[in-house]
């Protein structure tokens, strides 16, 4: 008995041992979006146009995560959702979305 649990043993430390973080995590290499900042709304500036305010979001570099404060855009030209920033599977790889509105 004593022998079985110990080739059990053995055999999930090996299991684990060749994991890696990535193959947990769905083979992402990159870490995971951050938590977003606060980013409070100010009044928006007098403005001719209709505005609306696009939310802080996290942008990837190339070599890391950056914040990119809210602001006010115009309306016009612009979905009615937000969508902020994600990793995606792409081309046996992985690609970064940006955040960007849609329909």
């Amino acid at each position: 008995m004593r022998r079985v649990l110990l080739a059990s043993a053995i055999l999930a430390l090996a299991t684990v041992a060749g994991c890696s973080t990535n193959d947990l995590i769905g083979g992402n290499p990159y870490p995971p979006v951050p938590n977003n900042l606060a980013d409070p709304i100010p009044k928006p500036p007098v403005a001719s146009e209709p505005l609306m305010w696009q939310p802080g979001h996290w942008d990837w570099n190339g070599h890391g995560y950056i914040w990119a404060p809210g602001q006010y855009v115009t309306a016009a030209g612009h979905g009615n959702m937000w969508m902020p920033g994600f990793w995606s599977r792409a081309d046996g790889g992985w690609a970064w979305q940006p955040a960007h509105w849609t329909n």
